[in-house]
């Protein structure tokens, strides 16, 4: 009689977990999709970034500066961060994450450089076409930014529940393909101001 108890309470406990794993069956591919998608709202915001760019290389090349250095480091970021191969796997790919977001904050940095050197040259900020091509600029960081933050809350999520019971069970069974996502990280230096040497620049002008 105790041991037909101990079999019928052992058939209740694991009908439980059953039941329970059941109910949230479709939990995980659901956040792994809302992942996937804000990944791909990140692509889409930076590529917008990277649209705009050409645009903004033209403009400056056609304003008399002096300092071309800058400029050419925009255009090789933009050629970097285009030519990464990007796919399903890259989020949950360290190296492949790493890379991707290597990439995109080289465009980054190389962009924030070349601002500092437009601000020696107020009648190229003057004109409208360039102030117009900053605002886009403008609102493109801007998507990047909250694209990233929604992406990596949503990677969060998905990341907690891989590693928590009951989903823990299903991520090891059913879902044993699902592996946690990167997050994108604030890059080094990223805290402080780019800066330019002009001592080329500098000389040059004196010497004129």
């Amino acid at each position: 009689m105790i041991k037909l108890k101990r079999i019928l309470g052992l058939f209740a406990v694991a009908a439980a977990a059953v039941s329970l794993t059941a109910c949230d069956v479709n939990r995980i591919p659901t956040q792994e999709e809302n992942a996937k998608r804000a990944f791909s709202d990140v692509q889409d915001a930076y590529q917008r970034r990277n649209d705009l760019v050409p645009n903004l290389v033209a403009t400056v090349q056609g304003a008399a500066i002096a300092e071309r250095g800058t400029l050419t480091e925009v255009v090789e970021a933009r050629a970097k961060a285009t030519s990464v191969t990007v796919d399903a796997s890259t989020i949950t790919d360290p190296a492949k994450f790493q890379q991707f977001q290597q990439a995109q904050d080289g465009m980054s940095s190389a962009l924030g450089r070349l601002m500092v050197v437009v601000e020696r040259y107020p009648d190229l900020r003057s004109q409208q076409n360039f102030t117009t091509l900053m605002s886009q600029l403008e609102g493109a960081e801007n998507r990047i930014s909250i694209a990233r933050r929604d992406f990596n809350a949503a990677a969060q999520t998905y990341n907690t529940t891989l590693r928590s019971f009951p989903q823990n069970i299903l991520a090891g069974t059913i879902h044993s393909g699902a592996k946690p996502m990167e997050y994108f990280k604030a890059a080094p230096g990223a805290d402080k101001a780019p800066t330019v040497d002009f001592s080329g620049l500098n000389n040059a002008e004196a010497s004129k």
